[in-house]
């Protein structure tokens, strides 16, 4: 087929590799990089942490957490860079915000592709849950609902947590999901067969089907969905976030879709390490409520 010839939306190839390029839409992402770098040290040395939890021992994959004090509740936050990049270390930025609030945070790795599959790396994340419910309260956590958030291919792991059919397999009870923070997430992952990153991903039907975020929407969650994107980020991620949003809510389920129109798909996720930023708040406020038992 020719390159010109539209493939997804009415998009061709070239249109899609760049609308899916997250790393060509900001000035720099070197720069970008290094500042989650640097807060994530700087999060590091303010913060005492219990580093290299084995969360999966099919995998050996490891979390470090960031306790907030007795009887906190947990958020786990999980890395974007395209299923193949990105680790708990520069991620760490991920706890500053939340546990000045008295949230506990979790930061997990997950095997990266092409090693693993998105399958295996979605059974990684269920796993780190999974460990949280079980063994969270070892370590001082309420462990009554896990809480989750994630940025870009981060946020799409998020969001095979919202989905259905899996808490059975994970010995998990139903209702066990809090809030879950989607950030940028990739949601329907079919358009991602024309772009580069299917050459480490290596999708087909039948895996872009199981871990669509969008295709498994459960019929019932009392689970709350917070959507943001960023305001200076490519039409398609922008859109991505506000369907799945859209699909969450037409389910009958809780969504807040918040705008942060000077953002980028990068410093979007960095804005967790500021206490008093949008999406710590909205974060705060949404474990609050789950707390007391409120259902809408």
């Amino acid at each position: 087929m020719d390159a010109a010839s539209p493939l997804y939306r009415g998009m061709d190839q070239p249109t899609l590799e760049r609308e899916y390029n997250a790393r060509e839409s900001v000035a720099s992402y070197e720069a970008e990089h290094a500042r989650y770098v640097a807060e994530s040290e700087r999060v590091r040395q303010g913060h005492v942490a219990k580093r290299d939890i084995v969360y999966d021992r099919q995998s050996g994959e490891m979390l470090d957490l960031y306790p907030a004090g007795e009887g906190s509740p947990v958020f786990l936050w999980i890395h974007g860079g395209y299923w193949r990049g990105g680790s708990k270390d520069d991620n760490a930025f991920a706890a500053g915000g939340l546990t000045a609030h008295g949230i506990s945070v979790a930061v997990m790795n997950y095997t990266l592709a092409p090693e693993a599959g998105i399958g295996e790396i979605v059974r990684q994340v269920r796993s780190a849950v999974a460990w949280l419910r079980k063994n969270g309260a070892e370590h001082g956590l309420d462990v009554g609902k896990i809480h989750v958030g994630g940025s870009s291919a981060g946020g799409h792991l998020a969001g095979m947590v919202l989905a259905d059919d899996w808490l059975d397999a994970f010995d998990l009870p139903s209702g066990v999901i809090g809030t879950v923070l989607a950030l940028s997430g990739l949601h329907e992952l079919s358009p991602l067969q024309h772009t580069q990153v299917n050459g480490w991903m290596r999708f087909d039907a039948a895996s872009i089907a199981e871990n669509s975020p969008i295709r498994r929407i459960p019929k019932k969650s009392g689970a709350r969905l917070i959507a943001s994107v960023g305001g200076l980020e490519t039409g398609e991620f922008i859109r991505q976030t506000q369907d799945y949003a859209a699909a969450w809510q037409a389910a009958g389920h809780a969504a807040r879709v918040i705008d942060m129109p000077s953002h980028n798909h990068f410093n979007i996720a960095l804005s967790l390490c500021e206490p008093d930023g949008v999406l710590v708040e909205a974060v705060c406020a949404s474990i609050v409520r789950d707390a007391q038992g409120e259902t809408v």
